[in-house]
């Protein structure tokens, strides 16, 4: 499985079924013990009705299928999830890039503890550590922690 005919671009209604086939399937993947907290038709109905057409959300394409999605909201990188079968490839890399490029003051995302390798993803791409919760603010009451990205130079660092 190449990645030479990867595409970014923005999420369009058409992509909303595949977007949600591919969040559904990695949070399988990378988090089993985490207790979902919506049925696989609500995720369908939230990333149909709400994520795709009124947040920007990204996908990144091989051939024309949707192998991944990102969401930014302003300096949140809301969501980045990857088709298990396409990680490993250097296109998680490039949605964090564009999510730089988008947002170059700098990002925040949250990703739960138990998610060990989001966490060595995200440090490789320069996030660090911060705030961790016992899970109180999540809907899956999963212990999380956020990460923070700030370009060199940039206040704080």
């Amino acid at each position: 499985m190449e990645t030479n005919n990867l595409a970014v671009r923005r999420a369009v209604d058409s992509d909303a079924a595949a977007v949600a086939e591919v969040w559904l399937r990695s949070f399988t993947a990378a988090l089993p013990s985490v207790r979902r907290a919506h049925t696989d038709a609500q995720v369908r109905a939230w990333i149909r009705e709400m994520v795709v057409p009124s947040q920007e959300t990204w996908v990144a394409t091989v051939e024309g299928s949707v192998v991944a999605m990102m969401v930014l909201d302003s300096e949140d990188l809301d969501q980045l999830y990857l088709d298990p079968a396409w990680q490993g490839r250097g296109i998680g890399g490039r949605l964090v890039d564009l999510a730089k490029q988008r947002s170059p003051s700098g990002l925040t995302l949250w990703t739960f503890q138990v998610n060990k390798a989001a966490r060595r993803f995200y440090e490789r791409h320069g996030f660090v550590a911060g705030e961790s919760t016992d899970g109180h603010r999540n809907e899956e009451r999963e212990p999380d922690i956020q990460y923070v990205w700030r370009p060199f130079g940039a206040r704080g660092l």
